[in-house]
């Protein structure tokens, strides 16, 4: 072989492999391009995602606003309603009271319209009579049922659910400087362990003597607070005065 034959075959050669390093090249350079686009597209597909994701999410809290607001709007109903009366929040309030001429009922009624309470009245099974209630007779019926401690009239009816009631005012006349024996029948007739109870009186004068806590007496485990004399003329911010002051919660 001649050395110009050789030289052409070695320039062959070389010029082969630079061909083929430059296709080895170009095809990793390919390959390369084409992972990089994979990458971008696989990126830009999960930022479209998280976009919509986060453009949903202001419908939900938007949905929990409104929701919020409707409650809002209820409450604030629900106070402008209670606006013009003392609900109860902390406590459940029952007023009971016994009224043979309707004096100890007028007072009654305002504490209960006042505080937006329960109401109950102590009825005798045997209702009194104008006969009855004459203490200048000391033959007639309440004469003969104050000179008995041990007398106990029988009530028609009774309140219901009474395990409901944290707050009890009891009120009642004075008879013989006592509250009326059948008083002492609805003491007896309850159990008011855990209870607060607020007696209160009317009387033509006198005061509550030893009447509450003669009914106290009658009871086991309840609150008892000091009562207070109060007359039929009284107004409802006049009595009302007098329960504002006693201490207890009565907002909603």
């Amino acid at each position: 072989m001649h050395l110009g034959e050789m030289v052409e075959k070695i320039k062959y050669a070389a010029n082969n492999c630079k061909q083929n390093n430059f296709t080895q090249e170009v095809f990793i350079m390919k390959k390369a391009i084409a992972i990089l686009l994979s990458l971008t597209m696989i990126l830009g597909l999960a930022a479209c995602g998280n976009s919509a994701s986060q453009t949903e999410q202001p419908s939900t809290e938007d949905t929990s606003v409104e929701s919020k607001a409707d409650t809002n709007s209820a409450e604030n109903s629900t106070d402008m309603e209670n606006t013009d009366n003392q609900d109860v929040q902390d406590h459940k309030v029952l007023v009971a009271y016994f009224s043979a001429t309707g004096t100890t009922k007028g007072v009654a009624e305002h504490i209960a319209n006042g505080l937006n309470a329960d109401i109950y009245e102590i009825v005798p099974e045997d209702p009194y009579t104008d006969a009855d209630l004459n203490y200048n007779d000391n033959n007639s019926r309440t004469t003969i049922e104050m000179n008995d401690p041990n007398a106990r009239p029988a009530i028609s009816g009774s309140v219901e659910n009474m395990e409901q009631y944290d707050i009890i005012f009891v009120g009642y006349p004075i008879w013989w400087g006592e509250a009326p024996r059948i008083v002492s029948t609805f003491m007896e007739s309850y159990d008011f362990s855990g209870k607060t109870i607020v007696p209160f009186c009317t009387s033509g004068g006198s005061g509550m003597g030893s009447s509450a806590a003669n009914l106290e007496q009658l009871t086991t485990g309840a609150q008892w607070l000091s009562g207070e004399r109060l007359s039929g003329s009284d107004s409802q911010d006049e009595v009302m005065e007098w329960v504002n002051g006693l201490g207890l919660n009565f907002e909603e």
